[in-house]
């Protein structure tokens, strides 16, 4: 049963930039979900129309639903998005960095009116050992756990994550995936991943989309679209003759098409 559905949806940032044409998703209760795609192709602007921040970068949605167990919220307020399940963990590791670990974690409780402070110690560990530490002298990678593990502690029916991979070291990235994963099968949290890294995403996706220039080019099980010929030459770097970076735009268009 699908906990998500977001159709025909269509975006306009004031007074008149047209960034999603015409959007069409649907996310199963229970799995993770993965949005792939080059920068720029409307994939945080997908996630803000969903958690209701769009309005804060005077964007809207103009054409098209989005529902949520049965209801319709496109247009609605951040906080009554966030009250209805949905977390929203914004790319660039957005905590308080003057704080410490310890304090950003009881402005969550705050925040979400509860919650359980060892949840985010369970499945991001090293956060425990730097609990007095200001976030600022954190990593990368420790600041994207933390982000990640402060959603937690508002028990999200769908967590929505914008490019949880960004500027991290490779073995940080397989950390963070991995710790994705162990979220969703111990807690079974459902999940809309938002991605460049295409290779990462699809490792533990259950189903995945293909967004670019605003639209949906190509969808279908995280398996299938692993072994998809465009998505291994465009994205997953498989054939040195024709990689992502080298590929022409028109060629891309004449084959999604």
């Amino acid at each position: 049963m699908a906990i998500l559905d977001v159709n025909n949806i269509e975006v306009i940032y004031h007074p008149f930039i047209l960034v999603l044409k015409g959007v069409s998703i649907s996310v199963e209760n229970g799995t993770i979900t993965t949005i792939i795609g080059p920068n720029g192709a409307g994939k945080t602007t997908l996630l803000r129309a969903i958690s209701g921040v769009l309005g804060m970068y005077r964007g809207r949605v103009t054409k098209g639903s989005i529902v949520f167990n049965d209801e319709r919220i496109e247009n609605r307020e951040p906080d009554e998005v966030s009250r209805k399940g949905i977390v929203y963990v914004a790319e660039g590791r957005q905590v308080f960095k003057e704080l410490t670990v310890e304090e950003n974690i009881e402005a969550a409780l705050y925040a979400w009116r509860g919650g359980d402070p060892e949840l985010v110690y369970k499945y991001f560990p090293r956060l425990r050992y730097h609990r007095h530490k200001k976030v600022g002298y954190l990593s990368g990678g420790e600041q994207q756990m933390l982000a990640i593990g402060l959603a937690l502690l508002a028990k999200p029916k769908l967590l929505l994550l914008d490019e949880p991979s960004l500027g991290l070291a490779p073995k940080i990235v397989h950390e963070v995936y991995e710790s994705i994963k162990q979220l969703h099968e111990e807690e079974k949290l459902t999940v809309l991943l938002a991605e460049q890294n295409a290779k990462k995403a699809l490792e533990i996706a259950d189903y995945g989309y293909v967004l670019e220039n605003g639209k949906i080019v190509l969808e279908g099980p995280a398996e299938k679209l692993r072994e998809d010929k465009d998505v291994k030459e465009f994205y997953l770097g498989l054939r040195a003759e024709a990689s992502y970076r080298r590929a022409k735009w028109y060629r891309r268009k004449k084959r999604w098409i």
